[in-house]
C-alpha cells in the first residue's frame, strides 16, 4: 500500500483529471472619479477618454459593456477575467492621466482620486446597470457623486469612515 493509504490513492487520481479551460463571467460596476471630485472631465475629454479605457479594458481580455459618467466620476459595466481587478483599475487610472496630460492642453492638473468602488454584479442586472451608468447625468441632476457612492457602499455592506473616502 502506498503512503497514505487508498485516500492518497484518490487524492492522485484527481490530480490528472484536468479541465480544458476556466470559463468565467465575472462582472463589474467600477466607481471612480478625478482626485478631490475635481468637475475636470469635460464634453471635450469625455468621449475620447471612454474610447481609451474600453481600449485598456481589451487589451487585458475585458469587455466593456457600459461607461458613463459626468464631470467628475465615472462608471462603468465590465466583464472581466481572473487577473485581478484592482491592478485594472490601478492601470487605466496611470495610463488615461498619461494620456489626458499629454493629449488636452491645459489639463496638467488632471489626477484620478487614490480610492474607488468596485461592485459585483449578477447576470441578471446587466440591463438594469447599463441604463443606470447611461443616464448618469440625469440621475446626477438630484443626487451628487458623494452621495451616490455613499448609497452603493451602504447597499452594498461595505464598512467605511466618511473622513477617507475621497482625496
Amino acid at each position: 500500500m502506498r503512503p497514505g493509504g487508498a485516500h492518497a490513492i484518490q487524492i492522485e487520481r484527481i490530480k490528472f483529471i484536468a479541465m480544458a479551460d476556466t470559463y468565467t463571467n465575472i462582472l463589474y460596476h467600477i466607481i471612480f472619479g478625478p482626485k478631490n471630485r475635481q468637475p475636470v472631465i469635460t464634453a471635450e475629454i469625455q468621449p475620447r477618454l471612454y474610447e481609451y479605457l474600453g481600449g485598456i479594458i481589451r487589451n487585458h481580455r475585458g469587455v466593456l459593456y457600459e461607461i458613463g459618467g459626468i464631470n467628475d466620476h465615472v462608471h462603468m459595466l465590465v466583464r472581466w477575467n481572473t487577473d485581478a481587478i484592482k491592478d485594472l483599475v490601478r492601470e487605466m487610472k496611470s495610463d488615461s492621466t498619461k494620456w489626458i496630460h499629454k493629449t488636452f492642453n491645459g489639463h496638467k492638473d488632471f489626477y484620478w482620486q487614490s480610492g474607488g468602488g468596485i461592485f459585483t454584479v449578477s447576470h441578471s442586472m446587466v440591463p438594469r446597470v447599463m441604463a443606470y451608468i447611461r443616464n448618469q447625468a440625469l440621475h446626477h441632476q438630484k443626487k451628487s457623486f458623494k452621495e451616490e457612492y455613499i448609497d452603493f457602499l451602504r447597499k452594498n455592506g461595505v464598512e467605511f469612515e466618511e473622513k477617507y473616502l475621497f482625496d
